[in-house]
């Protein structure tokens, strides 16, 4: 009898046996190391090998459910912290070129630019376009004292995209003429002060010329918390009017602007054909120049993902190798009598490898499942918390990427099942006669 992987052929007559009838048959395609491999698989009855089947499938699926959530939970964590960023400060800041000016001061004025104000018009991809200006000040109550950078922003700044920002209260109201006598402070402002919404609080203007601080009494119309400390503990919300009028500046005149683009993933394009249709000595820098450490530590998760999914992988590896020789040496006495009615090596290791595949592919399914039912879990009830104060963001928030889920799956099923050669090759050295007498 000449038995291989896909066909058997009439060879010699046997009576009596099943096996009469199949070696009589014309030859036929039957894929005899997938029917085999099924077989031991999903084998109902009791054995040390089928505990070690649903071992190695628990493990595929803990393996690929870890990938899963390390993945969606590493892209939810840096996508919520960089939108704060961006919501706050936008993507790009155009302002007057200072090297020497450091990250968060006060601007030299520069004159609005209808050119820069229509770029979400003749630019496409900037969804907005903000005029800001900053200046360094003090709140003072009859207790304590807390240094600020005022930022004012005037009636046409977008507040929507800083509503989910707001603790309590109200952004500032924008009267026709003068300026807004309000302000919005941060939730760690307002605590050290021990101000609520509709207090009044006195703020002195630091004087860039070296004269006294100029006083003005405003009103506390909304308390803040972005949760990132750089911001919480320093920026204070009011009227560009206000700024301008306390640097003698002319109605015309800013700080800057803040732009905004529909893709973060364009900034550094877009910067660039920003920065060629600006007037002379003006410059513009994407948020990822100016708060380069807030970036760069997010950008060391990525690294530390990539360990995960390491690990993750040579685990599920590793089970899977340790399954599938376990499996071959009980089946010893199947592969000595497969040997004996003239299955090849090749055959027998196929018969194997196909066990490792089901094993493989019941664990991913498995894991996806597992995965998406813990994201979705922590979706709708939010039950993995997090300090604000350390990472930023108060719960752990999910973005699951398509194509890194789709890599996954496929990476783990090609890695394991080309690895899972190796303790194939185990059924080359096993001689049929000694395996037949094996117990």
């Amino acid at each position: 009898m000449i038995l291989s992987q896909g066909a058997i052929y009439k060879t010699h007559p046997v009576k009596n046996s099943f096996l009469t009838y199949i070696w009589r048959l014309k030859p036929c395609r039957l894929n005899i190391a997938g029917f085999i491999a099924r077989k031991v698989a999903f084998n109902n009855n009791q054995s040390f090998s089928r505990f070690i089947i649903r071992l190695a499938i628990a493990a595929t699926t803990i393996s690929v459910a870890a990938m899963i959530l390390a993945l969606a939970f590493t892209n939810g964590f840096q996508s919520a912290i960089s939108q704060k960023i961006f919501n706050f400060w936008g993507h790009i800041r155009v302002q007057h070129y200072e090297p020497t000016k450091s990250v968060i001061s006060e601007e030299y004025p520069i004159d609005r630019n209808d050119t820069v104000e229509q770029l979400p018009k003749t630019l496409a991809g900037i969804r907005g376009i903000q005029a800001y200006a900053t200046k360094n000040a003090i709140l003072k109550t009859a207790e304590s004292l807390e240094g600020v950078l005022f930022k004012g922003i005037d009636q046409l700044y977008d507040s929507v995209r800083l509503q989910s920002f707001l603790k309590e209260g109200r952004w500032m109201q924008f009267p026709d003429s003068g300026y807004s006598n309000e302000i919005v402070l941060s939730a760690y402002t307002a605590g050290q002060l021990k101000l609520k919404t509709n207090d009044q609080v006195l703020i002195y203007f630091i004087q860039s010329d070296g004269s006294p601080p100029r006083a003005r009494k405003l009103t506390v119309s909304g308390i803040y918390k972005t949760g990132i400390e750089e911001y919480d503990k320093l920026i204070a919300m009011g009227d560009l009017r206000l700024i301008q009028r306390l640097n003698n500046w002319l109605p015309n005149q800013v700080g800057g602007y803040e732009v905004f683009l529909e893709k973060q993933d364009d900034m550094d394009l877009m910067n660039e054909a920003i920065f060629s249709r600006l007037p002379m000595l003006w410059n513009s820098k994407t948020i990822f120049e100016i708060y380069p450490n807030i970036f760069d530590w997010l950008s060391l998760q990525d690294q530390t993902i990539g360990i995960t999914l390491i690990i993750m992988i040579i685990v599920a590896v590793l089970n899977l190798i340790t399954c599938l020789i376990i499996l071959v040496l009980e089946r010893t006495r199947m592969v000595g009598i497969l040997k004996a009615l003239g299955a090849s090596d090749r055959t027998i290791q196929h018969i194997f490898l196909y066990n490792g595949a089901i094993i493989t592919l019941m664990g991913i399914g498995f894991g996806n499942l597992l995965g998406f039912t813990l994201l979705w879990l922590q979706n709708k009830f939010k039950f993995i918390r997090l300090p604000e104060d350390m990472y930023y963001i108060d719960k752990a928030e999910i973005l699951v990427i398509p194509w890194q889920i789709i890599a996954v799956n496929l990476g783990t099923f090609l890695i394991c099942i080309a690895v899972l050669t190796i303790p194939s090759l185990i059924v080359r050295k096993i001689q049929p006669v000694k395996a037949i007498q094996w117990k």
